[in-house]
């Protein structure tokens, strides 16, 4: 089994994105300042993640069909896949996470598993908001966070009931 990682860049509308995979799965999209990694590998999956992305950022894709993994604790990956049940274009509360996750009083415990979220846009983390509807807590930055919600609602229309 080869454990290396591809490494690939993109240069998305809000910033420079690193993309790593290893054993044809991606497993990790991260908002970065620079190319940090001496080598990089445009392998084929990373090639079709950027494709996705770039659809996406064009408002062409909702949906993200690439193969991904990350590390963590049963709980967080309970998390991520509630996460990823957040449909395009609407939001979610982190008390609403917990309720479905059979645990009201979790909603710190999810917001902490939310901010380890190694797969931006992926898992759309960025969709999770206060339950006062306010912005709160992005890895990447409250605007990052902002410009994704605003671009989801342009390319998506009305959704009833929106919090954001």
């Amino acid at each position: 089994m080869n454990d290396s990682f591809d490494i690939s860049y993109y240069e998305s509308p809000i910033g420079l994105i690193q993309i790593k995979s290893v054993n044809q799965k991606v497993c990790s999209v991260l908002f970065v300042d620079k190319e940090s990694e001496p080598f990089t590998v445009d392998s084929p999956l990373n090639k079709e993640c950027i494709k996705q992305l770039k659809e996406y950022f064009s408002g062409s894709r909702q949906k993200f069909e690439i193969p991904h993994y990350q590390i963590g604790t049963d709980f967080q990956q309970r998390v991520w896949n509630e996460v990823e049940k957040i449909t395009y274009g609407d939001t979610a509360t982190y008390g609403m996470l917990a309720y479905k996750l059979g645990d009201t009083k979790s909603v710190r415990a999810v917001g902490t598993s939310n901010g380890k979220n190694q797969l931006a846009i992926i898992v759309p983390c960025h969709r999770v908001i206060g339950s006062d509807g306010h912005l709160t807590g992005y890895a990447w930055g409250l605007d990052k966070k902002e410009w994704l919600l605003k671009h989801e609602i342009e390319h998506s229309g009305p959704v009833e009931g929106r919090l954001f």
